[in-house]
């Protein structure tokens, strides 16, 4: 038995090794804010204004004696009114890429191993969430909050009083220019072919009358949107079940599946062939984070406090938005 779990917690730094590797450092904030935002209902959504009062029934008029008609036959009970579905399903979905600021968020010995073990299923649109390593990755979740309020965000605080919006929003923009080349690729293998020319094009565009990704020129001027797809969201189309749940140092939440996928990601960075030195490439993940951090200071703010459970809904919210974007058409 101890043989086994030292097994299991020696695949488990392996996996976090090859993660850090091949996709560079990760960040809490930047992985999760996406889950937060859908775990965290928008008060600018949900808010709605009040009916106008409808015109009041005509009093029953006085009979010849006197007396007041019966009311019964006047005043009719209202019917309750049934709740705005569409408000509510736009209250929990995540953040745009607008209100994002286009921010850019193997543990089993194959995936064969992992769908083997799979207990995580859609039951009449429930996710099953399996997490056989939950003490683990409770552990994990509080070291990567306390990371993130005790430096990353005083970090990117500074850095976000010395660097002008404009400037942070145009170095966002340049690196996920720089990383169109695994959402080409997936959208080209989840047969997304629409989404694999739109992503072409803005490439192409952005890199040249938007000067290396700085401007947008795509979405502003031809209002071509963004393509997004994983290696883990196209192994999830292939029929890959998502194994177990896992949060892991210096990374956002992730499954078996999206484990493997955002390593294979990773090896498709451009930026792992133009900096092929993992220190050169650190430096720029840890920019492009405190960057993102910068972007979304503000995201989680009083979210924490009013979560009885933040990581049973972070987990909750990962692996509901996982699934919508798997099983979506």
């Amino acid at each position: 038995m101890a043989r086994s779990r030292a097994g299991g917690w020696t695949a488990l730094a392996v996996f976090g090794l090859m993660a850090l590797a091949l996709g560079g450092c990760g960040t809490m904030s930047a992985g999760l804010q996406d889950s937060l935002s859908l775990a965290a209902p928008r008060a600018d959504l949900v808010r709605s204004e009040a009916p106008a009062p409808s015109d009041s029934p005509p009093l029953p008029a006085a009979a010849p004696d006197g007396h007041v008609q019966d009311l019964t036959a006047v005043v009719e009970p209202a019917e309750a009114a049934e709740p705005d579905m569409a408000v509510i399903e736009a209250a929990i979905q995540p953040l745009s890429d607008e209100a994002l600021s286009e921010p850019i968020l193997a543990l089993a010995d194959s995936m064969l191993v992992a769908q083997a073990t799979d207990k995580s299923s859609s039951v009449d649109g429930v996710v099953e969430e399996y997490d056989p390593f939950e003490s683990f990755n409770e552990v994990m979740f509080e070291i990567n909050r306390k990371l993130d309020r005790y430096v990353l965000k005083p970090i990117a605080k500074a850095y976000n009083f010395v660097t002008p919006d404009e400037l942070q929003l145009m170095i966002s923009r340049g690196f996920s220019n720089i990383n169109f080349v695994p959402r080409l690729v997936n959208n080209l293998l989840q047969g997304k072919w629409e989404g694999a020319g739109r992503e072409l094009a803005r490439f192409l565009i952005n890199s040249t009358v938007g000067i290396a990704g700085l401007w947008d020129m795509a979405k502003q001027e031809w209002d071509i949107q963004a393509s997004k797809a994983d290696f883990g969201q196209t192994l999830g189309k292939w029929g890959a079940g998502p194994g177990a749940y896992i949060v892991l140092p210096l990374l956002p939440p992730l499954t078996v599946r999206d484990g493997i996928g955002y390593a294979v990601d990773g090896a498709m960075d451009p930026l792992s062939y133009v900096l092929p030195f993992i220190w050169d490439r650190l430096i720029m993940k840890i920019g492009d984070m405190i960057n993102e951090r910068s972007l979304n200071l503000d995201l989680f703010q009083g979210f924490e406090e009013t979560t009885v459970d933040l990581y049973a809904a972070v987990r909750n919210a990962y692996l509901q938005r996982r699934h919508r974007m798997i099983t979506e058409e």
